[in-house]
């Protein structure tokens, strides 16, 4: 993707279930963003997320997000959504409600079953809060706390390339409201943060990549939806 930023994806899970794995090259260590179902081995079938040091760091803990977090020894995530992250369960990951065969164009290979489908416990080695760092090295990222879609939302901004990684608080596509922790508040207090920054490119948790440009479109017309009283939870 440029700017030493690679993506990574569970190809046989349709689109709105596909979590984009980032990962990116730093100097001292590299950094993985989300880590997909976990349904196959990540470290196995990628080689790539093995050839250094890697911070595996959480956007936030629903099943697509970190259902490989359990492979890397260094793992990271937002204190409110620490607990999720070591005591995973099929309700407090949302697997429960959203994985069967349906969400595959091809299922995983046996004995995997969505009916026994769950997140693997991973505690975090580092609890990230609102303007910490990522160092890489030759890299840094700050942490933006993105509350709305789940209260332990994150974003990663890094100032001198202008890219923005955003997980599930926006990205070009149908954005998720409705969980059972989401709340509509905090999402429009999140957005309007978000607007702030002087974007140059967004890689979001779903969907494909998109420009500063239309980064302000997207939100600009969910706030005017939700401002307007005529947006609808999906």
């Amino acid at each position: 993707m440029g700017d030493a930023v690679t993506r990574i994806d569970e190809p046989y899970i349709k689109a709105f279930y596909r979590c984009n794995i980032w990962h990116v090259r730093g100097r001292d260590r590299d950094l993985l963003v989300d880590s997909g179902m976990g349904v196959v081995s990540l470290r196995e079938h990628i080689p790539l997320v093995t050839r250094k040091s890697c911070l595996a760091l959480a956007s936030h803990t629903h099943f697509d997000h970190i259902g490989g977090h359990h492979e890397f020894p260094e793992r990271a995530v937002h204190s409110a959504e620490a607990s999720l992250l070591a005591h995973p369960t099929r309700a407090n990951t949302l697997s429960e409600r959203y994985v069967t065969d349906d969400i595959f164009t091809g299922l995983p290979p046996e004995p995997y079953s969505s009916t026994e489908y769950s997140v693997r416990a991973a505690p975090a080695t580092r609890v990230v809060e609102d303007g910490d760092v990522v160092d890489l090295g030759d890299r840094i990222f700050e942490v933006i706390h993105t509350p709305g879609h789940s209260p332990g939302g994150i974003a990663l901004w890094e100032a001198a390339t202008g890219i923005l990684f955003s997980g599930d608080i926006v990205y070009d596509g149908p954005l998720v409201e409705d969980t059972y922790h989401a709340d509509l508040s905090r999402y429009i207090t999140s957005m309007k943060r978000l607007l702030s920054y002087p974007v140059r490119v967004v890689h979001g948790g779903h969907f494909p990549s998109y420009d500063g440009k239309r980064h302000r479109e997207i939100i600009c017309t969910w706030l005017d939806e939700k401002t307007s009283g005529h947006g609808h939870a999906l």
